[in-house]
């Protein structure tokens, strides 16, 4: 069967998108497809309004649609928690466990991808540790992850703030034959008394 051009022109936008692939995108497209009239134009012009109103908060680098973001405007300075990414700002706050400030790196630090400090969000981060009495690092559990916390654990510690790492381990619900041994380790190293 000839493919239809616009069908999988649409198709293509949507497979940029992250962890979308070419099934997912198709269907995605064909959904538009029985999309009113109104409800297509609604779809784009909510992609125009979030390109054009949403940038970086001036603090923190998290997205915001004013200069400063509504954490920064309102929340206590005395922990910062650093992550990689907004999306990381977004799953912290839905546990509704951090009541604190948020600095995005928008990145790790990855050698085999030329991403070094220089590429992220860290100079800003220096001037705001003053106010600060913890720096809390929430980047991911794996290589990258890693190495940007202990890289800025090493920038932080000498200027005299606390610096703290998220604690890893195994997930709630999971069962411990199935963790793998690294993430196991640190369970066992990162016990906690009851």
């Amino acid at each position: 069967m000839k493919e239809i051009k616009s069908i999988a022109a649409l198709a293509s936008r949507f497979g940029m998108l992250p962890g979308v692939g070419r099934k997912t995108a198709l269907r995605y497209a064909h959904a538009v497809i029985d999309f009113t009239e109104q409800d297509v134009e609604a779809f784009c012009a909510a992609l125009k309004e979030v390109k054009n109103s949403v940038r970086l908060c001036k603090v923190c680098g998290n997205y915001t649609d004013d200069e400063v973001c509504d954490l920064c405007a309102s929340r206590q300075t005395k922990q910062i928690c650093v992550v990689s990414y907004p999306k990381d700002v977004t799953a912290i706050e839905r546990t509704g466990a951090f009541d604190g400030v948020y600095h995005v790196l928008h990145g790790t630090l990855s050698p085999m991808n030329n991403r070094t400090p220089d590429d992220l969000n860290i100079k800003s981060l220096l001037p705001r540790i003053s106010d600060a009495e913890e720096v809390i690092i929430a980047t991911n559990p794996d290589v990258e992850g890693e190495a940007t916390a202990v890289y800025l654990a090493r920038l932080l510690k000498p200027l005299g703030v606390k610096v703290t790492r998220i604690a890893q381990g195994i997930s709630m619900g999971s069962e411990l034959e199935y963790a793998d041994a690294v993430t196991l380790s640190q369970a066992l190293g990162r016990r906690t008394a009851l």
